[in-house]
């Protein structure tokens, strides 16, 4: 049975019945434009040694994480690799992954009791053209159908026991367990665990941290962008250049930041492959984009499946690639292609990606945020409560004059509808809202700004005394970008305006704090208690913490020779980790950096709040 398909979002949503579910048909994202042809490799593979979707023992190691539920047998036509959990207003959802589709709608049963699954629920199914295809790939290490149940009416701060039942060849999950949100208003003591920029290489200390915060009582994790680092496969074919502080050649690597370098980068670099800008995978895990999602999904289970994992965009999910290389070897590739080749100039646009890596695609479909329950869009803008905190998840990558990423409308001139071509560039994306009259020089005219001042505004500060936004990139920082600006201009007059508390970001690959700022980053020394004590939540100043020190392939952004600005209280350019959030009560929270390498606390910081009512 075919459901709507739902252009807002861009994504082809598909309930399916036993008849269905053998062929499944694919729609293209709402604006993956197909006016030009993809003229690159049918499966773009970053290493020249090694060609193969599988690998062959030369070239790059292609490397093996285990799936979500192990199969019962040897013989697998069909697996359940992927189980990670989301919040949704009163309720959870579930989400899996597997490589071929089920021969039912998606179904997890469920109950108050492991011993007693005695409901059932049922979801739907979506899915892309992904390349390679799945039937390319090894079936435990490849997910092209993804499932999402929504369990919804479930009591509030309250353990449930779910499984995933086989179909269609899949093997039935182990029973497992999630505890659902607290209500709003409901006044314990909670910590969450927010982290930016992970990846996989570099963040095994993180991630050891982070199992070890769940296994404390951590309520849910929240990522702001730059989850897999997907777009990096090709890392390992790019040659060592001066401008970029990364070569990896398996002696003598160079790293930002300068030693100890981590162990991982002394695996020798393969026979045939050169000194690149890339890690001991070539890729961050993979040379394969879309492996790359696999593997890291694959390697997150044991956290996903246990707490709800909220997301959010950043400039890595966008599409296959960011940037050319030297000797523009990727316009070679992806335009010509031509493998371990040069073109004249840098000619990468829209269009050089396959169709689906562009435009978010992957990001759209492998996880499931409650942007429509809550009046956002998808992935990409939502919010949620728990307890005495409300959670305010922001674009900043598309959907606001200026974005990083552009729509088609900004490359377009004026007499055009659509851009041409050349005109385009390889991360533009979306919109995923309404832009108003195409004004896109407006904040007014963006679906995202009226949905954020309508959150705001509706906000109940007597059940959640906090507010706390995100974006993948920052406001402010030492390290000083022009997109920094266009964030503002876009968002902190609303933050400010409705005393949101502290805003979260990554981008910048360090860990930095910031004093609290007012408009155009004036420095509220009355809200300073002590450099480790602030008040907030006055409508006068906000923290701004820029926390993307989780790890990947690029390693720890550095000043160099530039200052540290005098906005800046704590900058840790050297150690990975991850934050944890707790709030106490209605006045305090506590803000602790933890360090991946297991030696405590990089940062601690105590928030206060002057005035505090809560209802009764």
């Amino acid at each position: 049975m075919l459901v709507s398909f739902e252009l807002a979002l861009g994504l082809s949503l598909f309930a399916l019945s036993a008849e269905a579910a053998a062929a499944i048909p694919f729609r293209g994202k709402r604006d993956v434009d197909t006016r030009y042809p993809y003229t690159g490799p049918a499966v773009p593979i970053g290493d020249w040694v090694d060609q193969t979707v599988k690998g062959n023992g030369k070239g790059y190691p292609r490397l093996v994480e285990p799936p979500a539920v192990r199969p019962a047998n040897s013989t697998v036509t069909n697996n359940v690799n992927v189980i990670s959990l989301s919040y949704i207003p009163n309720g959870v959802n579930v989400h899996y992954q597997t490589p071929f589709g089920l021969d039912a709608n998606p179904t997890v049963h469920w109950g108050l009791s492991p011993s007693n699954l005695c409901n059932s629920s049922t979801g739907q199914t979506v899915s892309y053209d992904r390349t390679p295809a799945c039937s390319a790939v090894v079936v435990t290490q490849c997910s092209q159908y993804f499932h999402n149940v929504q369990l919804d009416n479930l009591a509030a701060d309250t353990t449930y026991y779910y499984q995933i039942p086989a179909s269609n060849g899949t093997t039935a999950s182990q029973t497992l367990s999630f505890k659902t949100a607290r209500a709003a208003g409901d006044q314990k003591a909670f910590t969450v665990a927010v982290l930016n920029d992970m990846g996989y290489t570099n963040a095994h200390g993180t991630y050891q941290q982070l199992n070890q915060a769940v296994s404390e009582g951590v309520a849910f994790a929240w990522h702001g962008g730059d989850i897999s680092y997907a777009d990096d496969w090709y890392s390992g074919i790019l040659p060592c250049e001066s401008d970029w502080p990364v070569c990896y050649n398996g002696t003598s690597t160079e790293l930002p930041g300068g030693p100890p370098i981590p162990a991982e980068y002394d695996a020798p670099l393969p026979a045939g492959e050169v000194p690149n800008q890339g890690g001991p995978q070539g890729g961050d895990m993979s040379v394969l984009y879309e492996s790359n999602w696999d593997l890291w999904q694959q390697w997150m289970n044991n956290l996903t499946l246990k707490i709800p994992y909220m997301v959010l965009p950043g400039n890595h999910e966008a599409s296959c690639g960011e940037f050319d290389g030297p000797n523009n070897i990727l316009t070679a590739y992806l335009n010509d292609d031509k493998t371990n080749s040069s073109a004249p100039k840098s000619e990468l646009t829209y269009y050089s990606c396959p169709p689906s890596q562009r435009n978010f695609t992957a990001f759209q479909n492998r996880f499931r945020m409650p942007g429509t329950e809550t009046g956002g869009v998808g992935n990409f803008w939502y919010s949620f409560d728990y307890g005495l905190a409300h959670f305010v998840s922001i674009d900043g990558e598309t959907d606001f004059p200026y974005s990083p990423e552009w729509p088609f409308v900004r490359d377009a001139t004026s007499n055009e509808t659509l851009p041409t071509e050349s005109q385009t560039f390889i991360t533009d994306s979306g919109p995923f809202g309404v832009i108003d009259a195409e004004n896109w020089k407006s904040n007014e005219a963006y679906q995202q700004w009226q949905w954020l001042q309508q959150d705001l505004a509706s906000v109940d500060r007597t059940k959640t005394p906090w507010i706390i936004a995100m974006s993948h990139r920052p406001m402010y920082s030492s390290q000083v970008s022009s997109y920094q600006t266009d964030v503002r201009n876009a968002f902190e007059p609303l933050l400010l305006q409705y005393g949101v508390d502290a805003y979260l970001a990554g981008h910048i690959h360090w860990y930095e704090r910031l004093f609290p700022l007012g408009r155009n980053g004036t420095i509220a020394s009355s809200n300073i208690v002590n450099n480790n004590t602030y008040y907030t939540g006055d409508g006068k100043s906000i923290t701004h913490v820029i926390n993307g020190m989780a790890g990947n392939i690029e390693s720890h952004s550095t000043l160099g020779d530039d200052p540290v600005l005098n906005i800046t209280a704590v900058l840790n350019q050297r150690n990975y980790g991850f934050s944890k959030f707790t709030f106490h009560n209605a006045t305090t929270a506590t803000w602790q950096y933890v360090k991946g390498d297991g030696t405590g606390y990089g940062d601690q910081l105590t928030l206060l709040k002057k005035n505090a009512t809560l209802s009764r």
